[in-house]
């Protein structure tokens, strides 16, 4: 006799939401190459959003060490991407980073101008392709963005925004006192609610005045080394990450301004002034004790001076101006004092982690097929011809011909 099948599913009262319609969410370590996955209800708007992997403080009293946990450590780090079920082979190896914090409407429409023209086609002024593999794509509107950050006072942050021109996101602010809107490049950890302020055209008198109008470094930045701050280079503290890094006095900022990235202040002029005032008192303890042996009229310093003390004194000039700043590839550049630079690190920082998934999504970026050389004709590239099989008894070489 047949005995009943004893269902040992629970009743769909236990399952208010279909099991397919839940995103998983992997916690990818670099560490191990194990990963556990968790379903979570999906929130809607008027929900409270999951809170992040990584606790940041944003206290407006937190100091610079605060942004020591934000540059990534490829050993220890742990990041969050959101995968799917695959219910559609484009969506099996589709991985997302969770941006949940983001403005789901659309962009300010004043501080923006519709993309439209040739040049969307990688195409130049004539019509002639200059970039390959450009053309087609979703229609997009161009964010006008502020990188010099001349405006100072304080900024409210309105919303983070995703922008398609760009891999980091942007942040929508608000003057406080005068009320004009602008985009800025959003730090990494800053959220809707937060305050930035920009200190390029000097440090305003209230700041001053609330630590007691001594002129201290430490002082000075314990108020002002805050995320999203925009600051000279010469008062940023020495192992400050800093992006978004202008590369001339007044200029707008150009280095580090991609999705992650970010530079380290390594040398902010403090040890060239000590040293050259060390070499100021040598000299005059050595005018002094001439004047006590030989009792004759010394000439003015700049009698004294020679070809080769004027050359010492302008290369201790130009280490007092410019400052060491040591970017993501391991280069150290020496920049202009005055130039600007942002406290923290671009925004989006799992960006390369993204996986788009299908051939689909290129598309909708603007992104074309890419050929190889060794499937096109022997007239379209030096690797073409024959069965496709391979590309003869001829080096590695472009299009073009060049190695």
């Amino acid at each position: 006799m047949l005995q009943p099948r004893i269902s040992l599913r629970l009743p769909p009262s236990l399952h208010p939401i279909p099991r397919f319609l839940l995103p998983s969410f992997h916690r990818y370590s670099s560490s191990s190459s194990s990963s556990s996955a968790s379903f979570s209800t999906p929130h809607t708007r008027d929900q409270v959003p999951p809170a992040p992997l990584t606790s940041t403080n944003t206290s407006p009293s937190t100091p610079s060490t605060a942004f020591e946990s934000d540059r990534p450590d490829p050993s220890t780090e742990s990041f969050a991407l959101r995968t799917y079920k695959p219910r559609t082979p484009g969506v099996r190896h589709l991985k997302r980073p969770i941006n949940d914090h983001l403005h789901r409407g659309r962009c300010y429409l004043p501080l923006t101008f519709p993309r439209k023209g040739q040049h969307i086609g990688g195409r130049n002024h004539s019509g002639q392709v200059r970039v390959r593999h450009r053309g087609g794509g979703h229609k997009r509107r161009i964010r006008i963005v502020d990188f010099h950050r001349l405006q100072g006072g304080k900024h409210s942050v309105d919303r983070i925004e995703y922008d398609p021109g760009r891999s980091a996101h942007l942040a929508l602010v608000t003057n406080a006192a005068s009320g004009i809107k602008s985009y800025i490049l959003a730090a990494q950890g800053l959220r809707a609610g937060d305050t930035v302020e920009s200190f390029r055209g000097g440090l305003p008198k209230e700041l001053i005045e609330s630590i007691g109008g001594v002129m201290d470094r430490g002082l000075i930045a314990a108020k002002t080394i805050l995320r999203g701050n925009c600051l000279p280079l010469w008062l940023v503290p020495q192992g400050t990450l800093v992006f978004n890094v202008g590369l001339k006095r007044g200029g707008k900022g150009q280095l580090c301004r991609g999705a992650g990235t970010f530079a380290m202040v390594v040398g902010n002029g403090e040890e060239a002034q000590q040293e050259g005032k060390a070499k100021e008192t040598m000299s005059e303890a050595a005018v002094e004790e001439d004047e006590l042996t030989e009792k004759e009229t010394i000439p003015t310093q700049q009698q004294q001076l020679t070809g080769l003390a004027k050359e010492k004194a302008n290369q201790q000039r130009n280490k007092e101006m410019y400052i060491n700043v040591k970017l993501k590839s391991g280069e150290v550049r020496r920049i202009h004092r005055e130039a600007c630079a942002t406290v923290g690190t671009a925004s989006n920082s799992n960006y390369n982690r993204r996986q788009l998934g299908k051939a689909g999504r290129s598309r909708w970026l603007g992104i074309r097929p890419t050929v190889r050389g060794l499937a096109m004709n022997a007239s379209d590239h030096p690797h073409g011809g024959g069965r496709g099989k391979g590309k003869g008894n001829v080096q590695s070489q472009s299009a073009w011909g060049t190695l």
